[in-house]
């Protein structure tokens, strides 16, 4: 019983410097990928404005906003990388 309390605990403490580890590799990301998407300026700026909300929930310590904000961004981002450039 002792054991998995223990097991439970370091879980407890090691999620939240994961999830700010997440964060700002996933804002890193989303700055990368910025800039290689250039065939959509729409996607881009909807981007762009999704990691401005991410680093500002970052900055407030909401790092589960953080993250949901840069996967939106980066799945947006990725689904428009093959675009050709129809909005661009």
């Amino acid at each position: 019983m002792k054991r998995a309390a223990l097991l439970i605990t370091a879980a407890l403490l090691t999620s939240p410097a994961f999830a700010a580890d997440l964060c700002s590799d996933n804002l890193q990301k989303v700055d990368d990928a910025v800039k290689t998407v250039t065939n959509n300026t729409q996607a881009q700026e909807q981007a762009m404005r999704l990691q401005e909300k991410a680093a500002q929930a970052q900055a407030a310590g909401d790092t589960k906003a953080c993250i949901a904000q840069t996967e939106k961004a980066l799945q947006l981002l990725k689904k428009n990388a093959g675009d050709g450039g129809a909005n661009g």
